[in-house]
């Protein structure tokens, strides 16, 4: 079974001889490693501004010495490209960047900023590559930093990086890895038992990109009736034309046993599916208890609400408030049509792996988001 806490499955170790960072954010944050670092990443997505602080033990990769300190978001839209949705991403990458290295007291080195595949691929579709060299180069100026790296992430490199970032070694090898972001979805396996060679799979639909279709379809009619019947005709068309397609040329179902999702809708899916699962980082999953969670989403969509899922929660083992707190946080980031969206792209992609003869066994990864950072961080802090 794939594992349940995502602490054992990051795989980088940690090269440092000082822990400056840890001593600097020891009044900020309660550290739980005697000798670890402390770094930011922020990423610009197509619908806003993350942010993970990450405390990495020395020996993370054999004792899973890795721990997340917090994990925020501003929402900001950027692959619309509007001169507001602009504005807002500069807002909330430079608010980001100066809470790691003022409030936080994270060194600026320790903090890294990219744009992610996502932002660079609807970009390059909507010939608005200009507008990531605009906020860059604005944000530069922001906080002074003419000299700084906002690099932009290739789907490849950010597919690789989160499959070693998520995936523990056990499954290495067998587990197929979808990141269904906002602007597209990205992911994949590694076909020959190494690390050196990646199979890719990505497709240009994510949450956000197949709401804003569903939503230029509605016209005048803007109900939610008819926001579920457009999103119908949206995801049928993107079965028929791409994912099929490429789930079949990506050859995964025959070289996988675990099917492992991640990004911002398989964290709503778990947390509103699987409330009573609040603290496990990665849930297992079926396609016909994410079907049902769809319907739900359709016809009774003020059952998920936060009063609602806490009054179910009956057994006194389980911390309601912690539950409540989540759920709200869903809520908050995703609105009906939203989820609806998204969890109709999940479905569509689960259903190629149905299989007559073959079950695949499916996984939904709550903070997958921090996997590819933190491998990010790795990679750049052994060179």
């Amino acid at each position: 079974m794939f594992p349940i806490n995502l602490r054992k499955v990051f795989c980088f170790a940690l090269l440092l001889s000082a822990p400056i960072t840890a001593l600097l954010a020891q009044g900020v944050f309660k550290l739980k490693y005697e000798n670890s670092a402390v770094y930011a990443g922020i990423e610009v997505g197509a619908k806003g501004v993350k942010m993970s602080v990450l405390e990495i033990g020395r020996n993370a990769q054999k004792s899973g010495a890795f721990n997340i300190l917090k994990d925020t978001s501003i929402n900001s839209d950027f692959i619309s490209f509007s001169t507001s949705s602009t504005a807002s991403t500069l807002d909330a990458l430079t608010t980001l960047y100066n809470t790691a290295v003022k409030e936080y007291q994270i060194p600026a080195e320790n903090v890294f900023t990219v744009f992610s595949s996502g932002v660079k691929i609807q970009a390059e579709k909507e010939n608005k590559s200009a507008k990531i060299d605009e906020v860059a180069a604005a944000f530069r100026a922001n906080i002074n930093e003419p000299k700084r790296e906002v690099a932009v992430v290739d789907v490849m490199d950010e597919a690789k990086l989160s499959h070693i970032g998520i995936v523990p070694d056990s499954r290495r090898y067998t587990t197929f890895l979808i990141d269904i972001g906002s602007g597209n979805t990205k992911g994949g396996f590694f076909p020959n038992g190494d690390t050196k060679t990646f199979k890719l799979f990505q497709l240009s639909w994510g949450t956000k990109s197949t709401a804003n279709a569903t939503e230029k379809r509605c016209e005048d009619d803007r109900t939610t009736e008819n926001f579920s019947k457009q999103l119908t005709r949206v995801l049928t068309n993107a079965e028929n034309s791409e994912i099929t397609y490429m789930v079949n040329e990506s050859g995964a179902y025959p070289m996988s046993d675990y099917i492992a999702f991640s990004g911002g809708i398989a964290w709503s899916v778990a947390t509103l599916l699987y409330p009573e699962l609040v603290g496990n980082s990665v849930v297992p999953t079926t396609y016909d208890e994410v079907l049902k969670f769809s319907e739900t989403l359709h016809k009774n969509h003020a059952s998920l609400s936060e009063e609602a899922i806490t009054k179910t929660i009956t057994d006194k083992t389980l911390n309601k408030l912690a539950i409540g707190k989540e759920v709200k946080r869903v809520n908050q980031v995703f609105d009906q049509k939203s989820l609806m969206a998204g969890t109709g792209l999940l479905l569509k992609i689960m259903r190629q792996f149905e299989g007559v003869y073959e079950k695949k066994q499916f996984f939904l990864v709550k903070n997958g988001q921090v996997g590819w950072i933190s491998a990010y961080v790795d990679q750049h802090t052994t060179k």
